[in-house]
């Protein structure tokens, strides 16, 4: 876990869902194998050559942006994948549930931040697909409100989504603090924009969010 920031006056937390609500390094991979899977049987490549040629792009991408990472959806974009598709292969080759267990313990806490603080889910997954991760967590009914893919059909880095977040949760940015794994997709811009920023590496680093809340108070 890494403390960027933490909001003097925090209203809003904005959650990353997958590496960052559970701990599953397995279907982290999976998530992104089964699309450049899905991928390479539709364009007769074999797995391996539409990985590597995925990798390669991800990597000159980085090299040519300071280093930076670029999202599978925004990278399937250079190869003919728009987002309304990468939307529908999401939903239909995603299986959190085949994956992931009840958390009671992420419930607990979840549901005690809710009681101090308003909370949203910002995801490049669309939202079925990241109703149905927080389903399997047991963790659905705490985190209701979701922003995906398929909800202004920009993947993270995007204004537009971090926008919508403090927007439907009554905040500022600078109210807003935002939790994910992924500190160029998930932490970079909010920091830029003003908001507050955690890097964790799975749900036992979440579980320790309102006691560093609290800490920073």
């Amino acid at each position: 876990m890494k403390l960027y920031k933490i909001p003097k006056n925090l209203k809003t937390i904005i959650f990353d869902i997958d590496g960052t609500l559970y701990t599953n390094q397995a279907f982290v991979l999976e998530q992104v194998d089964v699309q450049i899977r899905h991928f390479a049987d539709l364009n007769g490549m074999s797995h391996q050559e539409a990985r590597e040629k995925i990798a390669a792009y991800r990597k000159q991408w980085g090299h040519e942006h300071g280093g930076k990472k670029i999202s599978l959806g925004n990278t399937f974009t250079a190869f003919g994948v728009d987002i309304e598709t990468s939307i529908n292969w999401r939903n239909s080759l995603l299986h959190p549930e085949e994956y992931l267990g009840q958390d009671a313990e992420l419930r607990t806490v979840l549901e005690s931040l809710g009681k101090k603080y308003e909370l949203i889910c910002v995801t490049n997954n669309p939202v079925d697909a990241a109703r149905r991760t927080l389903c399997a967590i047991g963790i659905d009914k705490t985190l209701p409100r979701i922003i995906g893919l398929d909800t202004c059909k920009k993947s993270k880095p995007a204004r537009e989504v971090l926008e919508l977040a403090a927007s439907q949760t009554g905040a500022s940015f600078e109210e807003c603090l935002s939790v994910g794994d992924r500190y160029d997709i998930d932490l970079a811009l909010p920091l830029e924009l003003g908001m507050g920023a955690v890097l964790v590496d799975g749900a036992e680093d979440v579980k320790k969010l309102p006691e560093l809340i609290a800490s920073s108070s």
